[in-house]
């Protein structure tokens, strides 16, 4: 479980994303962080556990991701995230990989899984795996136990169908998306509670075949 202080310092952050006052806010982080290490020790334990790719020896350190923004060709300036990033990275983790990812963030805190907008050789293969195992690719997304917990996201989304597809092509949905993410949604006070983890555990034994089945995709 987390702080609830952990949470404050996010909220507070996003009013006042300026250096000066996270200078002097500094010592608040650092204690976020801490108590965000304890959160994911158990779980690097237990992911190791159900993904074979996935090392029990990684640091609570590596996982957690930078709060600096990178401004440097954004329009927007705000120094500072608006909320902590953790990144579990799997054997081989880049961008012919899928991901495992959880955000905390006031009001909207997620267990992400897949691809976000992967580079187009990789789209291209995870879209001749769903032409050529459709059949496959639904029976993974509308298992009772992928539905019960998560969504397939389909905030990223062409208008046409992809080149070489044709408009009514069975699949044609699944083969127009962009990214192929399943997001498991949670809200803040879940974290407050000592299930936490049972819950994240929980969602990564139940996400193992889209895992599969992605990687079955760029792998080939």
């Amino acid at each position: 479980m987390l702080e609830k202080t952990t949470f404050d310092f996010i909220r507070e952050l996003v009013d006042n994303n300026n250096r000066d006052w996270f200078a002097q806010n500094k010592p608040r982080y650092e204690e976020a962080k801490l108590d965000i290490y304890r959160l994911i020790r158990p779980l690097i334990k237990e992911l190791a556990a159900i993904d074979p790719q996935f090392s029990a020896d990684t640091d609570p350190k590596k996982c957690l991701m930078r709060i600096y923004r990178d401004i440097r060709f954004s329009p927007n300036k705000a120094p500072y995230k608006k909320n902590y990033g953790i990144a579990f990275d799997v054997k081989g983790y880049g961008p012919s990989t899928p991901a495992y990812y959880l955000h905390l963030e006031p009001g909207n805190c997620f267990f992400g899984v897949g691809f976000w907008m992967p580079e187009s050789a990789v789209l291209k293969k995870i879209r001749e795996e769903i032409d050529y195992s459709g059949d496959e690719f639904l029976e993974v997304i509308n298992a009772k136990s992928f539905k019960k917990i998560y969504a397939l996201s389909t905030e990223d989304t062409l208008k046409k169908a992809p080149k070489g597809y044709d408009t009514d092509h069975p699949m044609i949905d699944y083969l127009k998306l962009k990214s192929f993410i399943a997001v498991y949604p949670l809200k803040e006070e879940e974290f407050y509670k000592n299930d936490i983890v049972d819950k994240l555990i929980n969602a990564f034994k139940h996400i193992q075949p889209f895992v599969l089945f992605l990687r079955k995709a760029v792998d080939q």
